[in-house]
């Protein structure tokens, strides 16, 4: 991250914002780029007036540039206010009353794909933030009805009683326990730590021995109270028909803190809520994917406990820094911008990252780069965890209240009865029907919005468009961490579903194209704009992949000789629309491995993902398929798929059509190359751009070749 200068530096005690040094260049730099897109549009509309090229080479060859040129517009947005924030927590209240009330939401939709024990440790580390415990409640959504969820819920909940008070009389930087066992020194361990985690080991073993079987044991079950609760798991429950399931009497009331670990402080300690929640499914009942998910808890959250900061969580991303909380405040407390402020977006990080990224999973352009940008004008886009909300963005534009359909979830009530209450109780299971949504505004303007395979952005995108804005907050110790994919197909499967929710918002009434401009702005909607248009990349790739490589193939020119004055504007645009995007890598933390990694899995997303993105999209718009939400398996317990991963191999997985393009894409290119360098060393001739950019992509192919070597 770049140094700032001292004079721009405006904020509160809470926080800062520091405009960033490279500004004034950037915007230099896009008047000078953008005159020479112009001169290159010339050239192509002067090349089909005059008939210098074949006219579908040349309308090809016009249509990627202008794509391309869009792309680089959206991508400017970003560059021209770019800007960096500092929140300093140790000035926000100490008392604890004047702490605000927190719902945490983590939505599982699988035990398989996203095994109980990560679950449970994303809960645990959120439950035990610097935060008092008794204004926490952690709702699980379990989207898959799981009874292995619900148990392994329910041995965090006993665990926790002990988990929580260790990390906070201990100061515990780690509180996901595998982490902290896993990372620990175990010399430095006392007596207590050792307990905890032979506790822990209890725990893993009994859950993991549950999901191994495939059911809940009776005999595993020591709580009278929940033995009812399994019983709903008989023949006719499924994952896609079952009834409403809400758990709450899990770490309720108080608990000694030395109950069991032999500590001496006999203190009592108010424990966080810990709710489960499986809403109601039917098969002729629209389920609206994750989305449907946050808005019952959005309901259910609302009628217990309605606290006015939510948080949402991906099942994997657990807490790495225990004020997290707190830093969010310092923006969602501040007098002079929270009337406004939807929410808080922490960045995505990753550990088990391969030391050059290989994947470009870290999606550093995405998560920092762009982030830092739009949060110089209206904020950054929400993308699907790592956030905090202001309950009353989900209700309407900051002028104007949407009242919901009953009093008890409208954002300003205060919740003053037990969540024990029949009465409680049995409204939470009322809002958690497949039915309650019929003919209200969930989802179309309270709430998570629905219509897309990419609800978190679009969502994101109608809170601006209503007038809210949002903040980045992006500290130097990590807020949150997940894990990355070990294998090419997993990355590129889980693109073309983004894909697909992309082109439903770029297609549509909703595009930032022409929706929303007259509130957000044209720098604002160009921004939005970058990401929704993302998967037409694929179109200048496959072009510029094939066409000038052909071309070389058979000794035709499609672009201007080095005796050409127009030769001199095509070098100038690709180097400098490379250099600048290296800059921006390197200035926010990135290295040169790095930045090469992510933008030749661009290429590489825009010959599959993209490409069969639009395929999928054309389908669906045409009823002829429904794509469907899979959920990303995190799951990773393919020891040679991670040695490879470690070693920076590149693991395609099986055999898959979605690797066709690129394949092909990647033998052209081999020929062309070959081919060119005939010309130049023996017939003394060449085309000299049509072979550097056959060179360029023949480098960045070079995994690809390697894997084909090998699978034969």
């Amino acid at each position: 991250m770049e140094p700032h200068r001292k004079h721009k530096v405006v904020g509160t005690t809470l926080h800062t914002c520091h405009p960033c040094r490279r500004t004034i260049p950037y915007r230099i730099y896009a008047v000078v780029h953008m005159c020479g897109i112009i001169a290159l549009m010339y050239h192509h509309v002067h090349s089909l007036l005059t008939a210098n090229a074949p006219i579908i080479v040349t309308c090809l060859l016009l249509f990627s540039d202008i794509v391309l040129s869009f792309m680089w517009a959206s991508t400017t947005s970003h560059r021209l206010n770019p800007v960096h924030r500092t929140e300093y927590p140790e000035n926000f209240a100490s008392k604890p009353e004047d702490f605000p009330k927190l719902d945490v939401f983590i939505c599982t939709a699988d035990p398989y794909k996203e095994p109980p024990m990560m679950v449970v440790n994303t809960v645990l580390s959120v439950m035990a933030y610097d935060y008092p415990s008794d204004k926490i409640s952690v709702y699980v959504s379990d989207d898959g009805g799981s009874s292995l969820t619900l148990f392994a819920l329910m041995e965090a909940a006993e665990f926790s009683k002990h988990w929580l008070p260790f990390c906070k009389n201990n100061n515990v930087q780690d509180r996901s326990p595998e982490v902290y066992f896993s990372s620990s020194n175990s010399h430095s361990w006392t007596k207590e730590a050792e307990i905890i985690k032979l506790m822990y080991a209890d725990m893993k073993g009994r859950v993991e021995h549950v999901v191994a079987n495939g059911n809940v044991e009776t005999a595993l079950i020591t709580c009278d109270n929940l033995r009812g609760v399994f019983d709903s798991w008989n023949y006719k429950f499924s994952r896609h028909d079952h009834p409403t399931i809400i758990q709450f009497e899990l770490t309720r009331g108080q608990v000694l803190q030395n109950s069991e670990t032999d500590m001496d402080n006999t203190e009592k300690h108010m424990m966080p809520n810990l709710i489960y929640v499986s809403r109601e499914k039917r098969k002729v009942s629209p389920h609206h994917f994750k989305a449907g998910a946050l808005n019952t808890l959005i309901r259910v959250s609302g009628v217990m406990t309605n606290s006015p900061i939510l948080l949402t969580l991906d099942c994997d991303m657990y807490s790495n820094d225990p004020a997290t909380p707190v830093r969010s405040l310092c923006y969602l407390t501040d007098p002079k911008i929270k009337s406004r402020l939807g929410y808080v977006q922490f960045p995505q990080k990753f550990i088990g990252i391969s030391k050059n990224d290989i994947y470009a999973c870290e999606s550093k352009r995405l998560f920092n780069i762009n982030m830092v940008g739009l949060d110089g004008l209206m904020g950054p886009s929400h993308v699907g965890t790592g956030c905090f909300f202001n309950r009353r963005a989900f209700f309407g534009p900051p002028s104007k209240l949407i009242l919901p359909e009953i009093d008890e979830l409208s954002p300003y009530r205060i919740a003053d009865k037990s969540i024990e209450a029949q009465d409680v109780l049995a409204l939470t299971h009322n809002v958690a029907g497949c039915i309650y949504e019929y003919n209200t505004n969930w989802g179309s303007k309270i709430g998570f919005r629905y219509g897309s395979l990419v609800e978190d952005y679009y969502t994101g995108f109608m809170l601006h468009c209503e007038g809210w804005r949002s903040i980045f907050c992006s500290p130097k110790k990590a807020a949150f961490y997940g894990d990355s994919p070990k294998c090419l197909t997993d990355v590129v499967g889980q693109q073309k579903r983004w894909a697909v929710g992309l082109l439903e918002m770029s297609l549509s009434k909703y595009s930032p194209i022409f929706y929303g401009l007259k509130l957000l702005g044209l720098l604002m909607g160009l921004g939005y704009c970058n990401s929704t248009f993302r998967p037409f990349w694929s179109i200048p790739l496959t072009v510029y992949g094939l066409l000038p490589q052909l071309a070389l193939i058979y000794g035709v020119s499609v672009f201007p000789k080095v005796s050409d004055p127009w030769f001199w504007l095509y070098i100038f645009l690709f180097f400098g629309a490379y250099a600048q995007d290296l800059s921006d890598f390197l200035l926010e933390g990135g290295t040169y491995r790095k930045w090469w990694n992510d933008q030749r899995m661009l290429m590489i997303k825009g010959l599959s993902s993209y490409f069969f993105g639009f395929i999928e999209f054309t389908l669906k718009t045409l009823n002829l398929s429904t794509p469907k939400f899979n959920v990303t398996s995190k799951a990773n317990n393919d020891d040679e798929q991670r040695k490879r991963y470690e070693r920076e191999i590149f693991d395609f997985g099986i055999s898959s059509s979605i690797f066709f393009p690129l394949t092909t894409v990647a033998i052209v290119n081999l020929v062309a190359f070959v081919c060119g360098l005939y010309g130049v060393f023996l017939c003394g001739e060449g085309l000299v751009l049509e072979l550097m950019l056959a060179s360029f992509a023949v480098v960045n192919c070079l995994p690809i070749y390697e894997a084909m070597v090998f699978r034969i």
